[in-house]
């Protein structure tokens, strides 16, 4: 079996209007669906090109209020994800 590999390496996210105490819980969690997304959905184009990426703007994104942190990484993912398909 063919196996590719892909190494995705985040610098720096940056969420505004969230505690601080929650990055781990967001980043965890848009870790998780980012994997599950890639696994399921296949890999994006951008990433199919072999070049590094300096930045992705995926955007801004309306979250509910009161949010769990988990549920805000998930959305993060989606849109870090619909980036990288364009």
């Amino acid at each position: 079996m063919n196996t590719k590999h892909i190494q995705l390496h985040i610098d720096e996210l940056i969420l505004h209007g969230f505690a601080p105490g929650d990055r781990y819980r967001i980043a965890e969690s848009l870790e998780l669906e980012l994997k599950r997304l890639l696994a399921e959905q296949g890999t994006p184009p951008l990433l199919r090109e072999n070049q590094a990426l300096t930045q992705i703007d995926a955007g801004s994104f309306e979250v509910a209020p009161n949010s769990r942190p988990e549920a805000v990484g998930t959305q993060v993912a989606y849109a870090i994800y619909r980036r990288l398909k364009r």
